[in-house]
């Protein structure tokens, strides 16, 4: 099981973590949300949980919590900028069915 991100993920974690001065890493999970089911969440994460599990990638740290991985496993974090918009993209390969304006999902 892994998760992975894109350079400019990895650029822009590594940057917000430096603004906030304290943090290993940001938390990738799931909570039930939207009119599909699931939504993304991601959190600064000051220190990881036991049962944690933590994926490094060129230094940056994605921490799961073990029920959010079986819906996250496989998928790829991005950091887009489009126009004057920006942010976060998930590649999940689990996703079955997403809500018209992509908030949530289904697996």
């Amino acid at each position: 099981m892994a998760i992975t991100m894109t350079e400019a993920a990895e650029a822009h974690i590594k940057s917000q973590l430096a603004k906030r001065g304290k943090g290993i890493g940001i938390r990738v999970g799931v909570k039930t949300a939207g009119c599909s089911g699931l939504a993304y969440v991601l959190e600064f994460v000051d220190s990881a949980e036991a049962e944690d599990v933590v994926f490094e990638q060129d230094g940056v740290k994605l921490i799961v919590d073990p029920k959010s991985l079986v819906y996250l496993d496989g998928t790829q974090l991005d950091f887009v900028k489009e126009g004057l918009n920006e942010g976060f993209t998930f590649t999940n390969p689990n996703v079955k069915n997403e809500c018209g304006c992509g908030e949530s999902f289904h697996v």
